[in-house]
């Protein structure tokens, strides 16, 4: 009997202990919860069966909720945070298209468009029997879409340039990419740039198209330039750190131009171990200008003068014109490049002069193709041109230009025609720079020459060019 009165009693006190802890429970965890998220209502956990102590358990208060913890101060904001709330900077500028750059200016991206209008007037007193005397061209000569800036790092830099003008696809190639390079010029002596983009050898091949003087490139420059190729190119344009007096470019490609594509069939080709390496050295003695940005003297400043000299070499060029032009499929040249260039600008007067070379190491090469004999010909020959331009007032450029091609007499009959034909140019123009080669207004009139010994075919030829060539 006195056990079970024991056993009675003590379950008494177990109930009311578990009633005094699931009141407890009901009172502070809400409210424990309420202090945290007052805006949430949180129901009370459901209680874990346990097993019955043996012995029994005061009965306990509910423990009081400590204060919630003061804020701690915040710490200043670091200079990341700040330019992260900074966000990028977005600019907008006539001829310089949209450019985003970051904050910390590690990153930017510019986007920009360039159109190109032309119409061609030409007459030809002694033309081709089934050829048109007088001609009108009115086209759209060049549009282009650039895409620049820098990544990582302000030295990493990068372009690339699309080209969907008619007149700017090769024959065999439908690519419309002429730049794609990535550049890091961090080290003053040693720039590295890989990619495709123009071969460092003449100076007037390397201004670009839309900071001309001219309508158009100079004659001996198209015939006989190097044009793009893809590579990897070392420059400096301030070697030793002597004030920019001494640049140098040093460049090893494929030699086989822009945007080309091992051709299989032709056992002639680029898997034959072609190379084309280049080697450039410029002189500037007034220091740093900006003879490779135009060729204009829009700034109308102090003396400026640069002096350059190339050499190149492409081993087993399957092109006519070492890297452009006709694919060879009788055998390969080994074509040798030379260049010697001078600019000079001073008070809105410029002068550019230039004299290039391509030799090949023979005039021929002869094989049978589809069961055919077929003879192919080398295009070697030398030209040069001489031109200057005077600024009249901040906006308008008159022009001059002199220029001169030869073929040399065992190179192709289309080399020979050409120079024979239309070797000789004179002609002038002029310039109206609204935003300066951003935008602008260009004109000029071209006397085409031959040098035929009948006085019949010295009758010259003529051509007048106007154009629209605008950057946004």
């Amino acid at each position: 009997m006195n056990s079970f009165l024991t056993f009675f009693s003590d379950s008494i006190k177990f109930s009311f202990l578990l009633s005094s802890l699931a009141f407890a429970c009901l009172m502070s965890g809400p409210r424990a919860h309420a202090q945290a998220l007052p805006s949430e209502v949180v129901a009370p956990p459901a209680p874990t069966p346990e097993a019955a102590p043996s012995t029994p358990i005061p009965l306990l208060a509910p423990t009081p909720q400590p204060a919630a913890p003061a804020p701690a101060p915040s710490a200043p904001a670091s200079s990341s945070s700040k330019e992260e709330e900074a966000g990028p900077k977005v600019v907008v500028a006539a001829g310089k298209g949209l450019t985003v750059t970051s904050a910390d200016e590690k990153n930017s991206l510019q986007i920009r468009a360039r159109v190109q209008i032309r119409d061609t007037v030409t007459h030809d007193k002694y033309a081709e029997p089934d050829a048109a005397q007088n001609t009108n061209e009115l086209q759209i000569r060049t549009l282009r879409l650039y895409v620049q800036g820098n990544v990582l790092s302000k030295d990493l830099k990068y372009l690339i340039q699309l080209a969907l003008g008619a007149g700017d696809f090769e024959k065999d190639s439908n690519s419309p990419i002429f730049d794609a390079y990535v550049e890091y010029v961090k080290l003053r002596d040693l720039n590295v740039r890989i990619g495709q983009y123009f071969v460092p050898f003449d100076r007037a091949r390397t201004i670009r198209e839309f900071a001309l003087q001219f309508v158009d490139r100079q004659q001996v420059v198209r015939e006989l330039t190097l044009d793009r190729d893809v590579g990897l190119m070392f420059s400096s344009q301030d070697l030793f750190g002597l004030g920019s007096h001494l640049g140098y470019n040093v460049f090893v490609g494929g030699g086989d131009g822009r945007n080309r594509v091992t051709d299989l069939k032709n056992p002639f080709g680029p898997q034959r171990g072609s190379v084309l390496a280049i080697g450039r050295l410029v002189l500037k003695p007034f220091g740093a200008f900006d003879d490779y940005d135009q060729e204009a003297d829009l700034a109308r400043g102090k003396p400026r003068m640069g002096i350059g000299v190339a050499g190149g070499y492409n081993l087993h060029s399957d092109r006519s014109n070492s890297t452009f032009g006709s694919t060879y499929t009788a055998g390969t040249f080994n074509y040798t490049h030379l260049a010697a260039d001078v600019s000079f600008k001073a008070k809105g007067f410029s002068l550019l002069a230039e004299y290039v070379k391509r030799q090949a190491n023979r005039d021929t090469n002869t094989r049978f193709v589809d069961g055919k004999e077929t003879t192919q010909y080398s295009r070697s020959g030398w030209g040069y041109f001489v031109q200057a331009g005077q600024m009249l007032t901040d906006r308008l450029e008159v022009t001059a230009r002199w220029d001169e091609l030869y073929a040399d007499i065992g190179t192709d009959p289309d080399m020979r025609r050409l120079a024979r034909d239309s070797g000789r140019q004179a002609g002038g123009g002029f310039n109206y720079y609204l935003n300066g080669h951003f935008f602008k207004l260009q004109a000029d009139y071209f006397c085409i020459l031959s040098r035929q010994n009948d006085a019949h075919d010295l009758e010259p030829r003529h051509a007048v060019r106007a154009q629209l060539d605008a950057t946004f």
